[in-house]
């Protein structure tokens, strides 16, 4: 591995400086189970290493039913599935939190370092903007919020600027008859990347009968993690039927800009895309109607 600085941060502001001073020779440490390999293979170059696990704003949790769901970049993803409360009031969270890498992997692993990854093949980025999730940063001219549909920009590559970091998730409070999933496709029944992804949220009105919103986003099927606005806006206001899920998954699959390469043709992606979607939202709609 290449040799590098390492500070254990103390304060936002401290990180904020020196990422500001080191430009892209920093990086921010969350969980590092991406940065860490990527470093020792040369994949990314760094000179100096912030870990940020230490900070109050990086690593708590606040909950409360009626307000919603904050949490700090590098908190792991097993704090989030172990929490009984939360992982009931956002299963489709937790869906993603328990398929990034394996248990081990999750003990260190955090949505926010997953993000800031800003692979295509995400597993949390698909669930986080079907739960309407806002990423808040911290940099030199203060603190600013980004939606989290819009904070990948290219494969690799994030809306952060020099000096700016992650410091949080905020997760709105599920509204009634509210039910979100994620699933994705792999080639084998073990840890394994993403073929295609997809994160879907409904809410479903008083008799559970129609679709009040909704909201569809693709893992791995173009250069960044897709929302798919017109798939969800397709749905609202109609019954609950296999003919509204079909055309929402339809839409879905026309966004989608796969590619080929070794997990899969730009064909099968293509056509997983509407499989997913239609599941994903059938198990959103289950749990909608179960809230």
């Amino acid at each position: 591995m290449q040799a590098f600085d390492y500070v254990r941060a103390s304060s936002v502001d401290e990180v904020v400086s020196l990422l500001a001073q080191n430009g892209d020779q920093a990086r921010v440490l969350s969980g590092g189970t991406d940065l860490l390999v990527a470093l020792r293979e040369g994949r990314r170059q760094a000179k100096l290493v912030i870990d940020v696990k230490g900070l109050a704003e990086t690593s708590r949790i606040d909950y409360a039913p009626g307000k919603g769901l904050t949490f700090g970049a590098a908190v792991p993803c097993h704090r989030l599935y172990d929490n009984a409360e939360i992982a009931a009031a956002y299963p489709g969270l937790m869906d993603a939190a328990t398929l990034i890498g394996g248990v081990q992997i999750q003990g260190r692993a955090s949505m926010g370092g997953n993000l800031c990854n800003a692979s295509p093949a995400a597993d949390s980025i698909p669930a986080l903007i079907a739960h309407s999730a806002i990423a808040v940063i911290a940099g030199p001219s203060g603190t600013r919020e980004v939606p989290v549909e819009e904070f990948c920009i290219a494969p690799g590559r994030t809306q952060l600027q020099n000096g700016e970091f992650l410091v949080s998730l905020r997760v709105p409070a599920p509204a009634p008859g509210f039910g979100a999933a994620y699933l994705r496709f792999i080639p084998r029944n073990e840890m394994d990347i993403a073929v295609v992804g997809v994160g879907a949220s409904v809410t479903l009105d008083e008799s559970r009968t129609t679709f009040v919103a909704a909201r569809i986003a693709l893992g791995a099927v173009a250069p960044t993690p897709l929302y798919v606005a017109e798939a969800g806006a397709s749905l609202v206001g109609k019954k609950v039927s296999a003919e509204a899920i079909e055309e929402a998954a339809k839409i879905a699959q026309a966004a989608a800009r796969p590619i080929t390469d070794m997990r899969g043709t730009a064909e099968f992606r293509k056509h997983l895309s509407a499989v997913m979607t239609r599941r994903t939202l059938e198990k959103a709609i289950a749990r909608a109607k179960a809230a």
